[in-house]
Protein backbone atom coordinates (compact mmCIF):
# COMPACT_ATOMS: atom_id res chain seq x y z
CA UNK A 1 0.00 0.00 0.00
CA UNK A 2 1.24 3.44 -0.84
CA UNK A 3 1.23 6.36 1.57
CA UNK A 4 -1.16 8.25 -0.73
CA UNK A 5 -3.64 5.36 -0.60
CA UNK A 6 -3.47 5.21 3.19
CA UNK A 7 -3.93 8.99 3.42
CA UNK A 8 -6.94 8.75 1.10
CA UNK A 9 -8.43 5.95 3.16
CA UNK A 10 -8.16 8.04 6.33
CA UNK A 11 -9.61 11.18 4.71
CA UNK A 12 -12.52 9.26 3.14
CA UNK A 13 -13.29 7.33 6.35
CA UNK A 14 -13.27 10.48 8.49
CA UNK A 15 -15.49 12.29 6.01
CA UNK A 16 -17.97 9.43 5.97
CA UNK A 17 -18.09 9.22 9.77
CA UNK A 18 -18.52 12.99 10.15
CA UNK A 19 -21.36 13.04 7.63
CA UNK A 20 -23.10 10.08 9.33
CA UNK A 21 -22.87 11.83 12.69
CA UNK A 22 -24.22 15.06 11.23
CA UNK A 23 -27.12 13.16 9.63
CA UNK A 24 -28.12 12.08 13.14
CA UNK A 25 -27.84 15.48 14.82
CA UNK A 26 -28.47 18.17 12.19
CA UNK A 27 -31.63 18.99 10.24
CA UNK A 28 -29.70 20.76 7.47
CA UNK A 29 -26.31 20.46 5.74
CA UNK A 30 -23.66 20.71 8.44
CA UNK A 31 -20.57 22.87 7.99
CA UNK A 32 -18.43 19.94 9.16
CA UNK A 33 -19.90 17.73 6.42
CA UNK A 34 -19.14 20.38 3.81
CA UNK A 35 -15.59 20.80 5.14
CA UNK A 36 -15.10 17.03 4.97
CA UNK A 37 -16.07 17.16 1.27
CA UNK A 38 -13.51 19.92 0.79
CA UNK A 39 -10.89 17.70 2.45
CA UNK A 40 -11.65 14.90 -0.01
CA UNK A 41 -11.42 17.36 -2.92
CA UNK A 42 -8.07 18.66 -1.63
CA UNK A 43 -6.79 15.10 -1.24
CA UNK A 44 -7.82 14.29 -4.83
CA UNK A 45 -6.05 17.39 -6.16
CA UNK A 46 -2.87 16.41 -4.30
CA UNK A 47 -3.26 12.80 -5.53
CA UNK A 48 -3.63 14.01 -9.12
CA UNK A 49 -0.56 16.26 -8.89
CA UNK A 50 1.39 13.42 -7.26
CA UNK A 51 0.35 11.00 -10.01
CA UNK A 52 1.19 13.53 -12.72
CA UNK A 53 4.66 14.15 -11.30
CA UNK A 54 5.18 10.42 -10.83
CA UNK A 55 4.25 9.76 -14.46
CA UNK A 56 6.32 12.71 -15.74
CA UNK A 57 9.34 11.31 -13.89
CA UNK A 58 9.04 8.11 -15.90
CA UNK A 59 6.96 5.80 -13.75
CA UNK A 60 4.70 3.76 -15.98
CA UNK A 61 1.10 2.87 -15.40
CA UNK A 62 0.55 -0.89 -15.62
CA UNK A 63 -3.04 -0.48 -16.80
CA UNK A 64 -4.51 1.97 -19.24
CA UNK A 65 -3.49 5.59 -18.64
CA UNK A 66 -6.82 6.93 -19.98
CA UNK A 67 -8.67 4.79 -17.43
CA UNK A 68 -6.48 6.00 -14.56
CA UNK A 69 -6.90 9.68 -15.47
CA UNK A 70 -10.59 9.15 -16.14
CA UNK A 71 -11.01 7.90 -12.58
CA UNK A 72 -9.21 10.94 -11.20
CA UNK A 73 -11.29 13.40 -13.22
CA UNK A 74 -14.53 11.66 -12.26
CA UNK A 75 -13.54 11.51 -8.59
CA UNK A 76 -12.72 15.24 -8.68
CA UNK A 77 -16.25 16.01 -9.87
CA UNK A 78 -18.01 14.03 -7.12
CA UNK A 79 -17.43 16.32 -4.10
CA UNK A 80 -18.26 19.41 -6.16
CA UNK A 81 -21.46 17.90 -7.56
CA UNK A 82 -22.65 16.67 -4.19
CA UNK A 83 -21.83 20.02 -2.57
CA UNK A 84 -24.00 21.79 -5.15
CA UNK A 85 -26.76 19.25 -4.57
CA UNK A 86 -26.52 19.76 -0.78
CA UNK A 87 -26.88 23.51 -1.21
CA UNK A 88 -30.06 22.97 -3.22
CA UNK A 89 -31.54 20.30 -0.94
CA UNK A 90 -31.07 21.79 2.52
CA UNK A 91 -32.39 18.84 4.50
CA UNK A 92 -30.92 16.38 6.97
CA UNK A 93 -30.51 13.86 4.15
CA UNK A 94 -27.98 15.96 2.30
CA UNK A 95 -25.54 15.02 5.08
CA UNK A 96 -26.21 11.36 4.33
CA UNK A 97 -25.70 11.89 0.60
CA UNK A 98 -22.41 13.67 1.35
CA UNK A 99 -21.30 10.61 3.32
CA UNK A 100 -21.40 8.50 0.19
CA UNK A 101 -18.71 10.64 -1.45
CA UNK A 102 -16.15 9.25 1.00
CA UNK A 103 -17.20 5.68 0.27
CA UNK A 104 -17.24 6.11 -3.51
CA UNK A 105 -13.94 8.00 -3.64
CA UNK A 106 -12.29 5.31 -1.49
CA UNK A 107 -13.34 2.64 -4.01
CA UNK A 108 -12.15 4.82 -6.90
CA UNK A 109 -8.75 5.43 -5.29
CA UNK A 110 -8.42 1.69 -4.64
CA UNK A 111 -9.13 1.07 -8.32
CA UNK A 112 -6.63 3.76 -9.37
CA UNK A 113 -3.96 2.02 -7.30
CA UNK A 114 -4.81 -1.27 -9.02
CA UNK A 115 -4.52 0.36 -12.44
CA UNK A 116 -1.20 1.97 -11.55
CA UNK A 117 0.48 -1.01 -9.93
CA UNK A 118 -1.29 -3.77 -11.86
CA UNK A 119 -2.70 -5.76 -8.96
CA UNK A 120 -4.79 -5.51 -5.85
CA UNK A 121 -3.16 -3.90 -2.82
Amino acid sequence: MTAMFILGTVVCALSTLICWAMTAVRAHPADSSIISLAAIELYLIVYGVYAGVRQAMGASITGEAWEFWGYILTALMLPVGVFIWAMVDKTRWSNLVMSFVGLVVFVMVYRMEEIWWGSAL
